[in-house]
């Protein structure tokens, strides 16, 4: 069997007339994510982490922000187009840890639903998912409530 650790990033701007989806949930606040897609910052790195192990790029290489195609698009389709990218290579999914950095809201109570989501659209076992969320205590841009990033690591095998 082989087995490959893949590491995803992802940051977005927060703006005034946006959702902010995380984990294809639309957490009710006063700031959005700023995007070309819904800008859903866990599902990115989450991309990035299974196109990285794969060794297949990058989700702007899969899916670029100059497309219009790509417009405001549910970035649950995009990370199911990429689990039929690296399934078609013959990767499955074992499990993923990921971090999000976010100093308001606390988003702890959505955190299951999140899990939920990730699970049905990746068709792997809600045990196999974590999410943590830490605030970065007031510093720096996430700390000024200018943006949020999200960490993803993932272990796939074949």
């Amino acid at each position: 069997m082989k087995i490959r650790v893949g590491f995803g990033q992802d940051t977005h701007k927060l703006v005034k007339g946006r959702p902010m989806m995380i984990g294809g949930v639309d957490v009710p606040y006063h700031l959005g994510c700023d995007g070309h897609s819904d800008a859903d910052v866990l599902l990115h790195a989450i991309c990035d982490a299974m196109l990285g192990a794969a060794n297949m790029r990058d989700i702007g290489y899969h899916f670029p922000d100059k497309d219009m195609q790509y417009k405001d698009i549910d970035s649950k389709i995009l990370l199911q187009k990429t689990k039929q990218l690296i399934t078609e290579k013959g990767w499955k999914i074992n499990n993923i840890d990921t971090t999000i950095l976010l100093e308001h809201p606390a988003i702890s109570p959505y955190i299951p639903e999140m899990k939920e989501i990730i699970s049905f659209v990746l068709e792997i076992d809600i045990e196999d998912i974590s999410i943590k969320a830490k605030t970065s205590e007031e510093l720096g841009f996430i700390g000024r409530e200018e943006g949020l990033s999200v960490y993803a690591i993932i272990l796939l095998q074949q």
